[in-house]
């Protein structure tokens, strides 16, 4: 483990290490860096001990996961930032000060609850220690306006009784306001929180597992192979690669810092502008977090908070996920086309197969993952099964190449194969042992070593991944908290109801862009629990499907990390496309404009989304009508990506451009005949878009 001094001062090359506003990468130097690493490995075991056994109630294991959460960001920030030793003590006290607050719940978790509503001066000390710590960890590590939003509710609880009606309420008095808050699963432990602590921590190290285990280079490698020809070859690259990461991942701000450091050059090197590369990365690697299996953090809340199976969520998100690429895909092909930009050579690009071929055991613990989760296990049990299939194959690589024949080495994989399967039958502990027996192995062989180092350095690399996410659940507890306490939220669905019941699409205008504005400063975690929880119940009165309404949601919460002036995912690409954030948000909101219509279009026909059937199902059958929702949004989207670009087989006409978006806009709406109009307006304006560009000389050729 001599290599740890390398680790701790930056991370792998083309790593996926999530970007933490306020903190440069690594776990820093000298002793207080190897402390900070090894804290973060701690803070991995102790989840995915609790993860694979849950002999911890669920309490003490969200006051724990709060309390490393605070000891980790803080010393980091100690380690990373502060410029004083007084300063770095400083930070340090408070990150142990708040992991204190988790041992305190866990050492005192029985006496909590029997004096729940009596809790004693040092419990109310306590607590208030620890909301006070979420609130300067979120600044700290998140940015002010989330926090300042937080605190704006929790100024609202002290306050509310002063306010005029409706805004009123009867009045909290400090004691109550902190009980709500510090203990119970109402304030900051609830359900945001239970969520990063029980699903989220264990999918974000087993992206970091596989990351390290070369499946980026194997998404990249599979993704200029198939795409690279095409016309604007390196943006299909980005979009495809990103896809890929998606599947694993779930986070968009860590896709643009992984693949965005090949992309992104790869664009500019063949004449994209920088502003439209870094666009590309940042709105394909949003996509990630609507890309099944492994969606984003929201997606697991989303199952938590409906109390439905994961799998109906990957299911609602399928077919949207393929229209959102499909618009990446469609919307560089016409930029590309609009540049005059080719594919790449063949004669220089990898062969997809070929990196299938050699990496295809990477894909086995996603396949696993896959099938647990749609076989009806739980998201913890199949991402802790699917993580502790991955250790096992990274660690069972060394010992297969210290044996000679091939004959034997395949004996080997099946023998490790058939014993990690087993857990099936036999349980956790059998696999655990499976583990622990190639972990011994290891030691003993060429390069198992550096192996166990790999696993070593996925472990705190992946806690520290998951800072930003366990942050944001934290201090958005304090807002869910509110609305639960106060009732303030019946007010504003009060409002959305009485505007729905005269227009419901003026109700889906004013969700929108209350996701969008709050995306301004916030992540899509909390953007999404705040506006669910305020605009999902009014939607569902107004006729809404439950699940729908949340996803319109959720689409638009990532939307928000797109659109200008505070767009985090571009601004994570703006150091590597060497451009302003700003510059990229115009060109992915660019790039991401057809697919606003896709909520509009399920909330409409939410067949899109796999739920309730419409007209057509009854006469024709649900499949045709999933069929047809889908050929009529991928038409539309194709329509108004045109009219946006304004290029299809040669430049637009102005009048071809509001026709293009005229017909979209008619596909799009469910009323009578919109449909038959759209389609004949869009065949219409693209024949004869068609025979113009035949006329021009010379043509626009199209590989």
């Amino acid at each position: 483990m001599s290599d740890l001094a390398a680790v701790e001062s930056k991370p792998a090359p083309h790593s996926a290490e999530e970007a933490i506003e306020g903190l440069p990468s690594g776990f820093g130097s000298g002793m207080a860096g190897r402390i900070a690493f090894w804290i973060a490995f701690t803070f991995s075991l102790f989840q995915l001990w609790t993860a694979a056994y849950g002999t911890l109630p669920s309490q003490v294991v969200r006051a724990m996961h709060v309390g490393f959460l605070l000891l980790l960001g803080f010393v980091l920030f100690g380690n990373l930032v502060a410029k004083t030793k007084a300063g770095k003590v400083w930070f340090w006290s408070l990150g142990i000060l708040g992991f204190l607050t988790g041992i305190y719940n866990w050492v005192f978790y029985e006496q909590l609850i029997l004096r729940s509503g009596f809790h004693t001066p040092l419990d109310l000390t306590v607590a208030t220690v620890m909301i006070v710590l979420v609130f300067e960890g979120a600044r700290r590590l998140m940015g002010l306006p989330l926090t300042i939003i937080a605190a704006i509710f929790l100024a609202y609880c002290f306050f509310g009784q002063y306010f005029p009606p409706p805004f009123i309420h009867r009045g909290y008095d400090f004691e109550l306001i902190v009980e709500h808050f510090g203990f119970g699963t109402e304030g900051i432990y609830g359900t945001p929180i239970y969520v990063s602590a029980a699903y989220i921590f264990i999918f974000v190290v087993f992206a970091a597992f596989l990351e390290r285990a070369g499946m980026l280079a194997l998404f990249n490698d599979f993704a200029l192979g198939l795409v690279g020809t095409w016309r604007g070859g390196p943006a299909q690259v980005c979009v495809m690669s990103s896809a890929l990461m998606g599947t694993i991942s779930g986070s968009g701000v860590a896709n643009v810092v992984a693949s965005g450091q090949f992309t992104i050059p790869l664009m500019k090197r063949f004449g994209f502008r920088s502003s439209f590369a870094g666009g590309v990365e940042a709105t394909s690697s949003m996509g990630g977090q609507i890309m099944p299996p492994v969606m984003g953090a929201v997606a697991f809340i989303m199952a938590e908070t409906l109390n439905v199976p994961y799998a109906d969520i990957v299911k609602a998100a399928l077919i949207p996920a393929i229209l959102y690429f499909g618009v990446c895909f469609w919307t560089v092909f016409l930029e590309a086309g609009k540049a005059g930009l080719r594919g790449m050579d063949r004669a220089e690009l990898p062969n997809p197969w070929h990196a299938v071929r050699e990496h295809w055991p990477l894909v086995l613990p996603l396949a696993v993952l896959v099938y647990l989760l749609f076989a009806g296990y739980t998201p913890i049990f199949a991402g802790t099964m699917g993580l502790a299939l991955v250790v096992v194959l990274i660690l069972g690589m060394p010992l297969a190449a210290s044996i000679g024949p091939f004959v034997f080495r395949l004996v080997f994989w099946l023998a490790v194969g058939l014993a990690a399967a087993s857990f099936l039958k036999f349980g956790v502990n059998f696999l655990a042992l499976v583990i622990l027996a190639l972990i011994a192995a290891c030691f003993f062989v060429k390069g198992g070593r550096e192996t166990l180092g790999i696993c070593r350095d996925a472990m705190a690399e992946g806690a520290k991944n998951a800072l930003p996410v366990g942050i944001a659940c934290a201090i958005v507890g304090i807002v869910i908290g509110t609305l639960t306490l106060t009732g303030i939220a019946s007010t504003f669905i009060g409002f959305i109801i009485r505007v729905g019941e005269d227009n419901l699409f003026l109700s889906l205008v004013l969700t929108m862009i209350t996701c969008l504005i709050l995306g301004m400063g916030i992540p899509t975690i909390p953007n999404y629990i705040i506006t669910s929880s305020l605009a999902g119940p009014a939607l569902l009165e107004l006729g809404v499907p439950l699940l729908v309404s949340h996803m319109f949601v959720f689409y638009f919460g990532i939307m928000a990390d797109l659109t200008p002036p505070v767009a985090l995912a571009c601004f994570a690409a703006a150091p590597m496309a060497k451009t302003s954030g700003l510059k990229i948000s115009i060109q992915a909101t660019k790039l991401a404009a057809a697919g606003f219509i896709v909520p509009f279009m399920a909330v409409y026909t939410p067949a899109l989304m796999l739920q309730d059937a419409g007209p057509i199902a009854a006469a024709w059958g649900y499949p045709v009508e999933v069929a047809y929702i889908f050929v009529k949004a991928c038409f539309g989207i194709a329509l108004w990506g045109v009219a946006v670009v304004g290029f299809l087989f040669a430049p637009l006409a102005m009048w071809e451009r509001v026709l293009a978006f005229a017909a979209g806009a008619s596909v799009v709406l469910a009323l009578p005949w919109t449909d038959e109009l759209g389609w004949a307006l869009g065949i219409i304006m693209v024949g004869q878009h068609w025979l113009r560009a035949r006329r021009s000389s010379p043509p626009v050729a199209v590989p």
